[in-house]
């Protein structure tokens, strides 16, 4: 193997991780902040990639297009809720004060990385942000159709569901047929967006995890897999297929 092949072979992907923008105190400062916790970012790396963060800027496809020519996969956070406006439904009582800014910007990306072929991860807002970007829409109040809480007990406590994935899919491959997820959302998934499978469930009968079949890893889950770092195996995945994106890009 020559030098420049053991080079690539050697290539650590970089990722860009999506991050909040919103009021933050440190110390005597109380200012608006781009910020994430730091959960996220030891996933991604702890599988063996490089983190580069993304916070909410002005946005339109040249930019999202520059941003995403250094990247070789995205993976998109949690957070506040999807505006309505969105996927056309005026906002329930409970449902977050819109961020608009980060919206436009996840949207941009994530559009841009689907017609790209770059791999793409989405975590809880990030499973949402993926459906409405492909024309889906969201339950906004997962008790009043449930009819109860466990998704989201609040004070930052995580409840554990039983998620069964659907055989034959990308995340079976990656988790097998079940697994215990660590959940904290109130809104959910209801009509797919476009060309996206529902490829796990809760005992709900809530779609805790979308994909879309193919080549391209394109893959978001309900749930929370960087509250259980002993669990990387979905942040492998999404670094195994930007290490070989990234390793196509720099051979071909």
């Amino acid at each position: 193997m020559s030098g420049s092949e053991q080079n690539t072979a050697r290539r650590r992907p970089v990722l860009g991780v999506t991050t909040y923008l919103q009021q933050a105190k440190t110390g005597v400062w109380d200012v608006m902040a781009s910020f994430l916790p730091a959960i996220y970012i030891e996933g991604v790396t702890l599988a063996g990639g490089i983190v580069t963060l993304l916070p909410p800027q002005p946005v339109d496809a040249d930019i999202a297009d520059r941003v995403l020519d250094g990247l070789d996969g995205l993976v998109l956070t949690g957070g506040r809720d999807v505006d309505p406006a969105s996927y056309g439904q005026p906002p329930h009582p409970t449902t977050d004060q819109p961020a608009r800014e980060r919206d436009a910007w996840e949207f941009a990306l994530v559009v841009r990385a689907l017609e790209r072929g770059l791999p793409v991860l989405g975590i809880c807002r990030g499973a949402q942000v993926l459906n409405v970007a492909l024309g889906g829409t969201l339950h906004q109040h997962l008790p009043d159709v449930v009819g109860h809480n466990w998704h989201q007990a609040g004070n930052a406590v995580f409840n554990t569901s039983v998620i069964s994935t659907v055989p034959g899919t990308r995340l079976a491959s990656l988790i097998g047929e079940s697994t215990d997820a660590q959940c904290y959302h109130h809104q959910a998934i209801a009509e797919l967006g476009k060309g996206l499978i529902a490829t796990a469930w809760d005992t709900d009968g809530v779609v805790e995890a979308v994909e879309i079949p193919g080549p391209q890893f394109i893959l978001a889950v309900q749930w929370h897999p960087e509250e259980r770092l002993d669990d990387l195996r979905l942040f492998a995945g999404v670094v195994q297929a930007a290490a070989e994106y990234a390793t196509e890009r720099a051979t071909s």
